[in-house]
């Protein structure tokens, strides 16, 4: 281990401390568990290191190798080179939280831009400057709802369409609240039912309904009656949203959402194997100082200069923890400059194309794959870039033959609904290329009649 201090520092620190020898710091402990014998390899060089550890690497598949139909929350989309070469820039690489704005204006702006482009992109009057993931920003929104009625409606109600691993972290967050009631709109056995099978749960002590947009299957719904029954009953709305999806679909803040969250992914952020991702968190102006994590606003100086700087922090945790609505405030601030760059390079205009491209080559793959002996297209209601096809054997075993053609099969939806077993939820984005959905369907053909 490399110790950076030199002997005579390492005496006068001892001494200073009133102790001859490093060894006699650890005098409380116990003699016969000081120094224990490790059952350890021997070292290896830093040129040894490096090769097993790319031994290691070289063992990974990846989206590079395979063609890939697997999303369920996290898409292998196309990003612009630039994206990593700006993001890779030493002011942007090493900044830290802006907590100085005299010294931080270029990560401030970048924290504002992203928010005004997802308030856009929502339909939504403002957002923050992100949270860790999807999830999380899914947890957040039920925080919010529960805040904002002071625990006085203590019901959240949610569509069994939304991520299973997004309601799993908003229990996670919200079961050990007093008094709290997280309500299933719909039951695992039937998780195809639609956003207005809510209307009949919403009540006077309905906090928030939770839905998902595009759904967790893929599947579009006008979100407009359900938003007039929950505001109704005076909750609030939360849409968990895919951000691709809003280059063609109409935005949640049209059918009058009140709190929009997602995945940040899609937006030139690569797979990675599961992180780091960004959650976006977006909502109306009324609820601004309910929302957790940063805000950063535009302002000017005394001189009438433009700047930049975080606002409504005394709610947040640095300051005033106990008046917070969470204490949870960190932002991926980093990921948030991807995205924005992701979103500033393409455009409207090309962001609209990447998810039209999407849509158009789903629809392609889903009407080939209907029309294979033994699979069944299961959405019967409009879908985005996702679809469900029910399958004549095990989705793993299906997957297992995929993946010795070189394509990643899509998810097993089995594993969170068992009714939903021999059930694939297949993705299609821009970068499948009509040779691989050719081929998916090919090798599908082949797998059936194994």
């Amino acid at each position: 281990m490399f110790i950076p201090h030199s002997t005579k520092e390492k005496e006068e620190m001892l001494k200073s401390i009133g102790i001859s020898k490093i060894e006699d710091l650890f005098d409380a402990i116990p003699k016969e568990h000081r120094f224990p014998k490790l059952n350890l390899p021997e070292g290896l060089t830093e040129m040894e290191a490096l090769a097993e550890l790319q031994e290691y690497a070289d063992a990974n598949e990846t989206v590079r190798e395979l063609a890939c139909f697997l999303g369920a929350g996290a898409y292998n989309h196309y990003t612009p080179a630039a994206v990593d070469n700006l993001l890779r820039r030493g002011e942007f690489y090493t900044a830290y939280t802006p907590y100085q704005p005299e010294v931080s204006q270029g990560t401030l702006q970048a924290i504002f831009e992203f928010q005004s482009l997802i308030a856009n992109l929502t339909g939504m009057e403002v957002a923050n400057a992100s949270h860790y993931d999807g999830a999380t920003a899914t947890a957040e929104a039920g925080v919010m709802a529960y805040h904002n009625f002071r625990g006085k409606r203590s019901k959240i109600l949610y569509s069994e369409a939304i991520h299973p691993q997004y309601h799993a972290v908003l229990c996670s967050y919200l079961c050990g609240y007093e008094d709290i009631n997280i309500v299933s709109g719909s039951s695992k056995n039937d998780p195809f039912a639609s956003p207005d099978a809510l209307i009949p749960q919403i009540d006077d002590d309905t906090a928030l309904v939770l839905v998902q947009y595009p759904d967790f299957f893929g599947r579009v719904y006008d979100l407009t009656n359900l938003a007039a029954k929950v505001h109704e009953h005076g909750a609030l709305l939360g849409v968990i949203t895919n951000p691709t999806a809003l280059g063609v679909l109409k935005s949640p803040g049209e059918f009058g959402a009140d709190i929009v969250v997602g995945e940040g992914q899609p937006l030139g952020i690569p797979l990675s194997f599961g992180g780091p991702y960004l959650g976006f968190f977006a909502t109306r102006k009324e609820y601004a100082r309910k929302i957790a994590g940063r805000l950063v606003g535009e302002t000017v100086d005394e001189k009438g200069r433009k700047g930049y700087v975080l606002t409504l922090t005394a709610r947040e945790q640095h300051i005033r923890r106990e008046k917070a609505t969470s204490n949870i405030c960190s932002n991926q601030g980093l990921i948030t400059l991807a995205a924005t760059i992701y979103l500033s390079l393409v455009g409207k205009s090309g962001f609209k194309q990447v998810s039209n491209l999407c849509y158009q080559k789903a629809h392609y793959a889903a009407e080939k794959l209907a029309a294979l002996p033994g699979f069944i297209l299961v959405n019967k209601d409009p879908f985005f870039h996702e679809f469900v096809l029910k399958c004549p054997k095990a989705v793993s075993e299906i997957n297992e033959a995929l993946l010795d053609e070189g394509i990643l099969g899509g998810y097993d939806l089995g594993r969170d609904f068992p009714v939903l077993k021999d059930h694939m939820l297949i993705a299609v984005t821009e970068m499948n290329t009509r040779e691989e959905i050719d081929a998916l369907v090919e090798s599908l053909a082949e797998v059936a009649h194994d």
